[in-house]
């Protein structure tokens, strides 16, 4: 597995990095927040901007926009401009609560060649933190390529800045 090779999958045309989500545990979902300065806590529809980064130093690869829906019942669609729609599937996936203005989320979606070939998977896993005004949150994000396979054979980071979508 190579962690720096990211940056060169990131860059190339088919297999670009979509947005995506968290490792769930074996905890069920929570769709509503317990969060005393929010009735809908992460539930509802996002505006997003998605950092990818170089894992080792920090260092910003680059940027784009994403929009994203954590529906009541734990579930989560995003779909993103950094990547093409015909190269890629909208990634879907599961989120939950964790803690006061915390959630996780995972989420995958499938990446296609440019001739129409299923070639690999991308799995994002977020840890989520909401502002304290409850309509901004922030995350680090954990990027997994697997091979049609379900090998491993890459990996990223990134982080996202995002605001509801009002």
């Amino acid at each position: 597995m190579k962690n720096n090779s990211i940056a060169k999958i990131l860059m190339s045309a088919a297999p670009t990095m979509i947005v995506g989500c968290l490792l769930a545990s074996g905890a069920p979902a929570m769709a509503q927040s317990e969060d005393s300065g929010s009735h809908n806590g992460l539930q509802g529809a996002w505006r997003l901007q998605l950092t990818v980064r170089d894992c080792q130093t920090g260092a910003v690869l680059r940027t784009f926009p994403a929009l994203g829906t954590f529906a009541k019942g734990g579930t989560l669609t995003l779909t993103t401009a950094g990547q093409p729609p015909s190269l890629s599937t909208p990634s879907m996936g599961i989120w939950r609560q964790t803690g006061h203005h915390t959630y996780s989320a995972v989420s995958e979606a499938f990446v296609f060649s440019p001739a129409g070939d299923w070639i690999q998977t991308h799995r994002l896993t977020r840890a989520i933190q909401i502002g304290d005004d409850t309509d901004d949150f922030t995350d680090t994000v954990a990027l997994q390529i697997f091979d049609t396979n379900g090998n491993l054979i890459v990996t990223g980071c990134a982080t996202t800045v995002a605001t509801r979508f009002k």
